[in-house]
């Protein structure tokens, strides 16, 4: 018996050690992030993620050399992994230029883009402590065949091979927001760092992330779709549980039962004078009667975040001077949508809303004169921004850039 058990034990292992499930009667490779093989439910044949294919990372790979100087270098980390406490990690999320060129959701890996080297993935190794706390992760066999890299290695030979890449460049570019000391301590990129030839590299990959493709704008749509119907569960909710802890528990379970990963961001349930509070987070009151509730939610589908903000009456009704408000607001979100155009710019809607608005509260007596100084007090906000992979997405682009088809704001 005991042998029995041994060698049962034994064929786990070796399983276990190929990344593959042992406990599935269909043999899966397991690669630490949802395949067409491991998720036929979730991509289609073809796709590196749900909804984009494997021919949309490479054209974007493609455009982001064309941006590129000639003879330069990219260096993209991945996001690193927070900690809550000193063993309880906090949910990961990849950071959306990585994730934008590789398609790899996971953390601990460096991506390399060049001219003459295509995309270069340093991948990390899990040791079997690892697999059996935190499961399989993506190595060097998975960014080779699922990722399309040219070439791939282990992390830990990061310093051995980087500086062959980065000898005789013109210039480097790194990803500012999750650059690490690995590659950063480097003698060769010490010596760019030094002479100033090395730059940030979300100015490019900002500019290919602002036009959205149609895959994009799908995926974004539906994401919007899930946040929309979740807020209207929440809003019929909100009249027999009119708490602001309560609504914003309502809206994430309504977005995740609809498909949704993650919240984008942590729900904004202010009622009352809590509204007036523009990243308003502790969501602890009660609402009172007669109270309105503003809830600023949205969701990240597969990559993608909506971001939506209503206002209503729990209680079912508004007084005649929170009507006159709501209608003012209204209007002018109507008005501003139309101005939503190739060609016009988020500062000039942004603009207009503001003569609108400052007209309007002067004429229900909110404000005495339309001076700027008491409406910032009021409303210090933009009309809006760009949306994408981050809520505020491609934050280098200007609001004084004309909008074109693709862009989503």
């Amino acid at each position: 018996m005991q042998i029995l058990v041994r060698k049962l034990m034994q064929r786990i292992s070796h399983k276990q050690a190929t990344g593959c499930r042992a406990y599935c009667t269909k043999m899966v490779a397991d690669i630490g992030q949802p395949t067409h093989a491991s998720h036929p439910q979730l991509l289609k044949e073809g796709e590196m993620t749900p909804g984009i294919t494997t021919e949309e990372y490479i054209s974007r790979r493609n455009r982001l050399l064309d941006l590129l100087p000639e003879n330069s270098l990219a260096i993209i980390a991945a996001a690193p992994v927070k900690m809550m406490t000193d063993v309880v990690p906090y949910t990961f999320r990849q950071d959306a230029d990585y994730l934008y060129i590789t398609g790899c959701q996971q953390p601990g890996g460096v991506a390399v883009l060049g001219h003459d080297c295509g995309l270069c993935m340093f991948m990390p190794e899990a040791d079997s402590h690892d697999v059996i706390w935190q499961g399989q992760i993506a190595g060097v066999d998975a960014a080779l065949e699922i990722f399309c890299a040219k070439k791939a290695y282990p992390m830990r030979e990061l310093h051995k091979y980087l500086p062959d890449l980065i000898y005789g460049r013109s210039k480097l570019f790194h990803n500012r927001q999750t650059a690490i000391p690995t590659y950063m301590k480097l003698e060769y990129f010490q010596k760019f760092a030094k002479n100033g030839k090395v730059g940030d590299l979300s100015t490019f990959t900002h500019e290919l992330r602002w036009i959205k493709s149609p895959a994009e704008l799908k995926l974004m749509k539906e994401s919007a779709s899930i946040a929309c119907q979740a807020l209207l569960q929440t809003m019929f909710h909100s009249k027999t549980y009119p708490y602001e802890g309560m609504l914003s528990a309502k809206v994430e379970y309504e977005c995740r039962m609809r498909g949704a990963q993650r919240m984008a961001f942590n729900p904004v349930v202010g009622g009352g004078p809590n509204a007036s509070v523009i990243h308003y987070s502790r969501n602890d009151q009660k609402i009172k009667d007669g109270e309105l509730v503003l809830m600023d939610v949205g969701c990240e589908l597969h990559g993608y975040a909506s971001d939506l903000t209503r206002t209503w009456p729990p209680c079912g009704r508004f007084s005649s001077a929170q009507e006159e408000l709501y209608d003012l607001i209204l209007e002018t979100n109507k008005e501003c949508l139309k101005l939503c155009k190739p060609g016009a710019t988020i500062s000039q809607i942004h603009n207009y809303s503001v003569e609108m608005l400052r007209k309007g509260f002067k004429e229900i007596g909110i404000l005495k004169d339309e001076g700027n100084s008491l409406y910032n007090l009021l409303n210090p906000t933009s009309i809006g921004h760009n949306l994408g992979m981050d809520v505020h997405d491609s934050s280098m682009i200007s609001y004084s850039q004309p909008l074109k088809p693709g862009d989503n704001n």
